[in-house]
């Protein structure tokens, strides 16, 4: 029987107590999970691989800094475990070393590597007053749109036409014009659409042209707020069209946004998020990105980019 008295032994001593073992194994799993939502973003190119990289070198102590650089090549696209093996052996980069963890040269030779294949698009010379929004589905265009549209009630947002039938709360002539599909077809054979599109492989939606054309030629800004395949008509109909590309904070947060608007059922939700990794994968098409994590910060970001002013406080 051991004397109460005898001292505990050094090993005892040394032994973390169980709610600290506890506390640190809970830590470890919220770290894994935030490197996987981190691979996840920059697999359906949420974010670039060199954002992800700037956040490694910002915060070494980071889920991004953390991450090894393994981890982070077999991530990016067209990339397996045979190439990534390669490419850290023309970088003279250990597979153990971790993002933030890099020395100097390592550093740059990665991020050479990273700007060759992924290069960042640059911005477009000067302003257009006609603006496009668009972005992967339940990105929160239609919300960030709306925002605008109070706030800033010298632009005009463009109602577009659609097949679709109303959701609850939506308006005709407000939210959108609803219209069946003979009037959707008299609508394009008189050439009254900017750009029209079928969407999700169900409705066809489209830009009526009138209130567009009689707005810029008094001058003001027109927001449209479209799916890719309309920004693409736009595009080619009027190249000097400004288009800004709305991006959510997370793959995980597109996800928990679709299924939080129970709109749609399971089948139709697994669509949309397969139309939008084609989406997120066309962004470099665009002039400029922004991040939708706030309503209110992403409205003001695309109010700047069209340079209008804010209207003064009441």
């Amino acid at each position: 029987m051991t004397d109460p008295q005898t001292p505990a032994t050094p090993r005892a001593q040394s032994r973390p107590p169980e709610v600290d073992r506890v506390a640190a194994s809970r830590r470890a799993v919220e770290a894994r999970r935030a490197r996987a939502s981190l691979k996840r973003d920059v697999a359906m190119r949420v974010i670039t691989p060199q954002e992800l990289f700037r956040r490694a070198l910002e915060d070494p102590t980071s889920p991004a800094g953390t991450m090894r650089v393994t981890e982070f090549l077999t991530s990016l696209p067209a990339i397996g475990e045979g190439k990534r093996d390669r490419i850290l052996a023309d970088l003279s980069i250990s597979p153990v070393k971790r993002l933030g963890g890099l020395g100097a040269r390592q550093r740059r030779a990665l991020q050479e590597f990273l700007d060759s294949r992924w290069p960042t698009p640059g911005a477009r010379d000067g302003r257009s007053r006609l603006v496009v929004l668009a972005g992967p589905t339940a990105v929160g265009k239609g919300t960030v749109a709306a925002h605008i549209k109070e706030h800033h009630p010298e632009i005009l947002l463009s109602v577009s036409a659609t097949t679709r039938s109303p959701r609850p709360g939506e308006v005709h002539g407000e939210h959108y014009f609803f219209v069946d599909d003979a009037e959707f077809d008299r609508l394009i054979a008189d050439g009254d659409l900017l750009e029209y599109a079928t969407v999700h492989n169900a409705s066809r939606y489209g830009t009526p042209r009138g209130p567009i054309d009689r707005a810029l030629a008094e001058g003001r800004t027109v927001l449209l707020e479209i799916d890719l395949q309309g920004a693409r008509q736009v595009r080619a109909a009027e190249p000097s069209a400004m288009l800004v590309f709305l991006l959510p904070p997370s793959w995980d947060e597109l996800v928990q946004r679709l299924v939080g608007r129970g709109t749609e059922d399971a089948e139709e939700r697994a669509r949309r998020l397969r139309t939008a990794k084609g989406e997120l994968a066309a962004q470099e098409e665009f002039d400029y990105r922004v991040v939708n994590g706030d309503v209110a910060t992403a409205a003001r970001e695309v109010v700047e980019l069209a340079e209008v002013p804010a209207r003064p406080s009441s």
